[in-house]
């Protein structure tokens, strides 16, 4: 069994919230730089830059990385992806794990550790990690993607809700508690090649455009998720400028 297992990181300059999002400075650095150092440093065979901004590309090569230019047209990261697989010719089972551009602080373990998952467990289509969910206000975060899963680790709902619903009330409940109840969804993906391409084939399906989460996706079409639980809290991904600010302050404690 082989443990090879691609890098592809989408890059895309046009943000509505964040123009220009992957080269914001952080600690001197552009924020894709930081993206990219983790995922060299995580085991993967090959990492990728996919995006369609020249801008972004320049700035990538200049540092040392391999990027893949790809179209303008695509509506997520997951697309962009496909296309590159598609342009490296890679075969059915290769494994990709996709790497969100605005995650400078995903730790490497955490990329090696959904495409081993993901070998591990052949009977699923996509793997992906969560976290125990430790405060109420997290709880009630909409961009907070709750996580359930069944006892052998396979996904069963992403929500942006609050789920499972407590049918008492919740005060009832210390933050302890809650950690056993409620599990945050970790925002990195592998796949097989071939499955993200059938994937990537399936037109949105209603929970999906109800949620605004691509995984639902792959479930609503019968797809297997396995998700893996991890412990350490990582820092957070970047949305917005204070999100910007807050990773500058952790970065540089």
């Amino acid at each position: 069994m082989t443990n090879k297992f691609w890098v592809i990181i989408p890059a895309r300059y046009a943000s509505t919230r964040f123009p220009g999002k992957p080269l914001a400075n952080i600690s001197g650095k552009p924020m894709i730089e930081h993206v990219y150092n983790n995922s060299i440093t995580s085991g993967a065979f090959k990492v990728i830059i996919a995006t369609d901004d020249d801008r972004i590309r320049k700035v990538a090569e200049n540092f040392g990385a391999t990027v893949c230019m790809t179209s303008s047209e695509h509506t997520s990261g997951t697309d962009r992806i496909a296309e590159v697989a598609r342009h490296y010719h890679l075969t059915n089972n290769e494994i990709i794990v996709n790497v969100q551009g605005d995650e400078p602080m995903l730790p490497p373990q955490y990329i090696n550790q959904v495409a081993k998952d993901l070998i591990e467990h052949p009977q699923c289509d996509m793997s992906t990690l969560h976290t125990a969910i430790k405060s109420k206000n997290e709880l009630f975060n909409p961009n907070v993607i709750k996580s359930i899963h069944d006892k052998d680790g396979f996904a069963l709902y992403y929500s942006r809700a609050p789920i499972p619903y407590i049918r008492d009330s919740i005060d009832l409940y210390s933050e302890h508690d809650l950690a056993k109840l409620y599990f945050s969804h970790i925002g990195i993906y592998s796949y097989r090649a071939n499955f993200l391409q059938n994937c990537t084939s399936l037109n949105a399906c209603s929970i999906e455009k109800a949620e605004s989460l691509e995984q639902l996706r792959v479930l609503y079409n019968g797809g297997k998720i396995y998700s893996s639980e991890v412990n350490e809290n990582y820092g957070i991904g970047v949305d917005t400028m204070e999100d910007l600010d807050r990773v500058n302050q952790l970065i540089n404690i």
